[in-house]
């Protein structure tokens, strides 16, 4: 018996592969985004950090990443000590040191 109404279904031939060139270009473009999104300003971010610790010097006024408000009155190779009252002083690790305030910032408060 033939079908008058539904026609026969034949396989096709398999299409040629030709997608890992743009396989590799999508790669490089996802790292190009992921280092100029996360990568490079969390580099550039890490070196200010490490500049702001190499130049503190005793008196600075500084924040701590904790929010301790303090004035440097010792650094050491890794501790500084930090005056937060009149005769109190506190020991800190210097990469605890989140950034250096104006000079007057705590008389100002």
């Amino acid at each position: 018996m033939t079908d008058f109404f539904i026609s026969n279904a034949y396989a096709q031939a398999a299409a040629a592969q030709g997608g890992s060139g743009t396989f590799v270009v999508m790669m490089v473009l996802f790292f190009a985004i992921f280092y100029f999104m996360l990568m490079r300003p969390q580099m550039k971010q890490a070196k200010e950090h490490k500049k702001l610790i190499e130049n503190l010097v005793k008196g600075d006024e500084v924040v701590t990443s904790g929010g301790l408000l303090g004035k440097i009155s010792e650094i050491g190779d890794n501790f500084i000590a930090l005056e937060v009252a009149k005769d109190t002083e506190i020991k800190i690790q210097k990469h605890a040191v989140s950034a250096v305030m104006p000079k007057g910032t705590i008389k100002g408060l």
